[in-house]
């Protein structure tokens, strides 16, 4: 039985079986479609059998939103093959660049924000939206220096993509942090100016401090578990807007089973304890 999704993890390989036989309520698990763009092949049909179970989010990082020219056609159509055969709750992408004029760079990069940018970039999510049928999600970037030329801070440049497109927003909690760690903004008032309503999934990570005999830049590595910062803020954000479809993000020191699913479970029972307070009030 499927239940409908509250807390989730990033699927990888090495937990296939444990999580085609997990039974949690509310489970569900994140994929990036790119490493599922095949015609066949044991990956999709780990992925077929887990979908039975529980649902699933395609989170992509090759749509390359950001650049100056659409996304590449043949990762649209392998793209809407993927949504199409496994009908995922949520689809997102990342508000950053990272191909042009063929040449990739693996790598989520910046931009300046400016009203050109916005035009280009509303223009790009409506053409990919429009191909894949579906309202996509928008993820805030993690970002490590500040960039000369925005016309507008990124809250209010989600907010004029959402007004433009009627997509939605995926809020990276962890990327909020890091970002205002690094240029020195507060993550609070970050958030409270995010549109609340176009907020369809957030996610949770770990990020490491730079190596750097002399740096105190916050580097978003998903490869340790969550801080205390980052859930403090996550509580603070859900109490105010109601639970909303959470991530726990591991892409790299990839724990046990057990130990990832520790964190997804105190995700739960906060979005649990959200709802019943939501509830309460609506009673009131």
């Amino acid at each position: 039985m499927i239940h409908s999704p509250t807390a989730g993890v990033g699927l990888k390989p090495e937990h296939y079986a444990e999580a085609a036989e997990d039974l949690r309520e509310g489970l569900w698990f994140e994929v990036h479609p790119e490493n599922y763009m095949a015609e066949g092949g044991p990956r999709l049909a780990w992925l077929e059998t887990i979908a039975l179970r529980h649902p699933l989010s395609l989170h992509g990082v090759g749509m390359s939103l950001a650049a100056d020219e659409l996304p590449d056609d043949n990762h649209l159509r392998a793209l809407k093959r993927l949504i199409d055969r496994f009908q995922p709750f949520a689809v997102s992408e990342h508000l950053a660049w990272s191909t042009r004029r063929g040449a990739y760079a693996p790598d989520l990069l910046p931009f300046p924000r400016t009203s050109r940018a916005l035009d280009r970039i509303a223009h790009t999510i409506d053409h990919a939206q429009s191909i894949l049928g579906v309202r996509l999600l928008i993820e805030n970037p993690s970002l490590y220096m500040p960039l000369r030329g925005h016309d507008m801070d990124e809250p209010d440049f989600l907010r004029e993509l959402v007004q433009r497109t009627g997509c939605g927003l995926l809020v990276d909690i962890n990327n909020v942090h890091i970002s205002a760690h690094n240029l020195g903004y507060d993550a609070e008032l970050y958030l409270a100016k995010i549109p609340v309503e176009a907020i369809g999934e957030i996610h949770l990570a770990g990020h490491e401090v730079d190596p750097g005999p002399r740096s105190q830049m916050l580097i978003d590595t998903h490869a340790a578990p969550i801080s205390d910062r980052v859930w403090e803020l996550y509580e603070r954000l859900i109490a105010r807007i109601g639970p909303r479809p959470t991530l726990i993000e591991r892409d790299d020191n990839i724990p046990l089973y057990d130990v990832l699913m520790s964190e997804r479970d105190r995700a739960h029972g906060l979005l649990t304890a959200a709802a019943t307070v939501n509830k309460a009030l609506a009673h009131v």
